[in-house]
């Protein structure tokens, strides 16, 4: 069902207000605006922060209070930062982002490229993931994306319409899976979210950091029907070289072992596992602000 076209309208404006705004502000500035902004919904909106709040205290137990207050607020601080870089994506060209964006690993893209049978990437909601496609579609290898539409149409067509500037395509989430068998039967890959809550059937249940997640399957499915390559890709902020990098790991190994629903089920608690190795290594980059763990197996008590 449409919005009402008033609301449509003014939520369209006002966001290509935001997207020139920031776009043609000097990236220090801008950044420092979009953190000032993140900080404002940080204290504002007491329902998102109770829910990072509860995800770090089952994700990471171990960690002090103070040192997991400082996670969440450096959350808000990437997500402030990802909005500016978003704005400013149409002026992005491979010469001028040369000294603050690299790939690393790509040799491992290239092979799992070269074996022609498709190309899963498992990513998720870490570092800078409207950035890292859109990159690679910049350097020459544009990819499939598997996304939620906006419930503002016209403004999920201008968003898109940015994402696949150099080639990149995007697959929907409630049609997706006929054009992800297409696209991995003509070698070519596609990005999936894996970080999110799912219900079943579409999920299945498997260990994220060490708490029962109900996980998106489809892409172990797809995998394990086609004989596509799966690997991981993140774009993460290096604080150290102060810039992004775009980080392929090994390709996952999943087996058949005669029992299709068991090997679903180890093929994601890979892509899951992955997923937490990553998120890891760079906490306070992740989404920690969605109720990642809200599907229970039957019988248990919601978390949140």
């Amino acid at each position: 069902m449409r919005e009402n076209p008033i609301r449509e309208n003014v939520e369209y404006w006002l966001a290509l207000a935001v997207v020139r705004t920031l776009g043609h502000m000097p990236r220090g500035l801008a950044r420092l605006l979009a953190g000032l902004l993140a900080f404002a919904v940080y204290w504002t909106f007491g329902r998102l922060r109770r829910v990072g709040v509860r995800n770090l205290q089952l994700a990471l137990p171990e960690l002090p209070i103070a040192e997991r207050t400082r996670i969440l607020r450096r959350v808000y601080v990437h997500l402030g930062w990802q909005l500016v870089e978003f704005c400013r994506m149409t002026r992005n060209t491979p010469e001028n982002t040369r000294n603050w964006i690299r790939t690393e690993g790509l040799d491992h893209f290239l092979a799992a490229q070269a074996r022609g049978q498709g190309v899963l990437v498992v990513t998720g909601h870490l570092g800078a993931w409207e950035l890292s496609s859109f990159y690679h579609s910049l350097m020459g290898h544009p990819m499939g994306m598997v996304i939620r539409r906006l419930d503002n149409r016209r403004l999920d067509d201008y968003v898109n319409g940015i994402r696949c500037l150099h080639g990149n395509q995007v697959l929907h989430k409630d049609d997706f899976a006929r054009g992800l068998l297409t696209a991995m039967h003509a070698g070519e890959t596609v990005g999936i979210l894996m970080d999110t809550n799912m219900t079943p059937p579409q999920g299945v249940f498997v260990k994220f950091f060490g708490v029962e997640a109900c996980t998106a399957s489809g892409l172990a499915r797809v995998a394990l029907k086609t004989g596509a390559a799966v690997l991981p890709g993140f774009m993460l902020w290096e604080r150290g070289e102060r810039r992004y990098v775009l980080h392929f790991g090994p390709e996952l190994a999943f087996t058949q072992s005669g029992d299709a629903e068991a090997d679903i089920v180890d093929a994601t608690q890979q892509c899951a596992s992955a997923t937490e190795e990553w998120i890891r290594r760079y906490p306070d980059q992740w989404l920690w602000i969605h109720r990642r763990w809200k599907t229970r197996p039957a019988g248990e008590p919601g978390l949140y």
